[in-house]
């Protein structure tokens, strides 16, 4: 299946819960993330502001994307403006059309309030979970 994952979720995940669970699914091979340069970029650029540097997961994480490890990168995606009580969310959907994702995981009200799109259903990391 794949996903993309919205930036609270993914920093989220170094907290444990659900964030976390979906993660590891990641790394066992059972999903597979999409991702562009610019949200790795957010990713990771957060993290480092959050002092999450010298955590173990954060190493982890690097190494995972530094093997391509079950991730599809989309080098364009489509300029949409879909999100507009948070047109910054836009990214994400943008992600998943290009990379013809099947579910967004996000923790942001404005983003799940559009609910699908596309196709592309938009779920709270518990709901991502209860469906798989």
């Amino acid at each position: 299946m794949r996903i993309v994952l919205d930036t609270n979720v993914f920093v989220s995940s170094f907290f444990g819960g659900n964030p976390r669970k979906i993660i590891d699914l990641w790394a066992k091979g059972e999903l597979t993330l999409c991702v562009t340069a610019a949200l790795v970029d957010e990713y990771f650029g957060i993290l480092k502001r959050l002092g999450m540097e010298g955590e173990p997961e954060f190493g982890e994480l690097l190494d995972l994307f530094a093997r391509g490890r079950n991730i599809l990168f989309a080098a364009e995606t489509p300029k949409l403006k879909v999100v507009r009580a948070d047109p910054a969310d836009d990214k994400f959907i943008g992600c998943a059309v290009a990379l013809k994702a099947d579910v967004i995981i996000s923790g942001d009200k404005a983003l799940r309030d559009i609910g699908s799109y596309m196709g592309i259903r938009i779920l709270n990391p518990a709901d991502f979970l209860k469906m798989r």
